[in-house]
């Protein structure tokens, strides 16, 4: 019978090195994003202009009108009032380099995925699964400007935390989907690990990605420039209910209360660090993925660290980066390691030709 899943061992390397390439631009955008964020450049263009956007302003009447249509909307009139045209050149290329390096992480999907199925590189199972991750990263597009639309009228100089939050974290599990997929192709057994194992290490990836979100809310509401001391957070190792609870209805403090978020985040970050230290305990009991859960238990503690270091020192440029790139290498981590645990592999690799 013929199988379905089996290609010949140069193209499912070919397959896995793609996919990785585009896990990296994904990270790398996500980089770039976040130095955007960071340097108040996500409202300097006020336009989604999905194809003729990835040129960039070629004259100086050109930059003219990108600064006119600026200034038109209230960032400009509340936060960088009298800025000069060389002064927006620096925020705009920010904004411009993050939208075309998203553009640039479609087209690494999408050609070489074409180029795969026309050479029958990527069986019948696996192609509902990356056509979903393409759609999920045009998806990505359409949120990312109606994350942008957020701060461009009304009274806000900065986009609705909101949609900030759930921008960042779709392109996480985007990115997650990615990274799990090349690993699947990736030529290793399954690591017979037990049960509790195996979840442990889920469970540690799936709170990661929680944690990224709560940690988008806090940088939106600009939460890290507030109560910058630790272990006590403003002033209490618990804050009284009347501060975290004060918004009506109590659900919107988990999302607009800058204490409550950022005690959120606090919190699941604690957690985090000890589920992640007795999965790396457990692992080296049972000498099974021992190596993968140790290395992810240093990560989290580095990154917690390092989030402590940064809410000291009230989120410079260079911590604040630091911190989100920290995040990354945790997620990449936690993800290779639960893939590993339940390692099932999705192509069938053949010395030679496929059947």
């Amino acid at each position: 019978m013929h199988d379905y899943r089996s290609v010949p061992e140069f193209r499912a390397r070919a397959v896995r090195l793609w996919l990785l390439a585009v896990a990296a631009m994904i990270v790398l955008t996500l980089i770039v994003g976040g130095a955007t964020r960071l340097t108040v450049s996500g409202l300097s263009i006020v336009e989604w202009k999905p194809v003729t956007g990835v040129v960039p302003p070629l004259s100086e009447g050109a930059w003219q009108s990108e600064f006119d249509a600026y200034q038109a909307i209230p960032q400009y009139r509340e936060l960088n009032r009298g800025m000069t045209v060389p002064q927006f050149k620096t925020i705009f290329w920010w904004e411009w380099t993050h939208r075309l390096l998203a553009r640039t992480t479609g087209a690494v999907f999408l050609l070489p995925f074409l180029v795969f199925l026309w050479q029958g590189a990527i069986p019948p199972p696996l192609r509902p699964r990356l056509w979903i991750i393409f759609a999920g990263g045009a998806a990505l597009g359409v949120v990312g400007w109606w994350m942008v639309s957020s701060g461009l009228s009304g009274t806000l100089t900065k986009v609705s935390q909101y949609r900030l939050a759930f921008h960042l974290t779709l392109a996480c599990a985007i990115y997650a989907a990615v990274l799990w997929t090349a690993q699947q192709i990736a030529p290793q057994p399954t690591d017979e690990a037990p049960r509790r194992l195996r979840l442990g290490a889920l469970a540690i990836a799936a709170l990661l990605l929680v944690q990224i979100y709560l940690g988008a809310l806090v940088a939106g509401l600009d939460a890290g420039l507030k109560y910058n001391t630790w272990p006590m957070i403003d002033g209490d190792f618990m804050p009284s209910l009347d501060r975290l609870l004060f918004i009506a209805p109590a659900w919107r403090n988990l999302f607009e209360n800058a204490l409550t978020v950022q005690f959120d985040h606090r919190l699941l970050g604690d957690a985090i660090w000890l589920v992640a230290a007795l999965h790396g305990f457990d692992a080296w009991c049972q000498r099974r993925a021992a190596q993968g859960a140790i290395v992810l238990a240093v990560a989290v503690t580095l990154q917690a660290a390092l989030g402590i270091v940064t809410l000291l020192y009230q989120a410079p440029l260079a911590l604040a980066l630091a911190h989100q790139i920290m995040a990354m290498v945790a997620f990449t981590i936690a993800v290779v390691h639960a893939e590993r645990l339940s390692h099932r592999a999705i192509l069938r690799v053949s010395a030679g030709q496929a059947a």
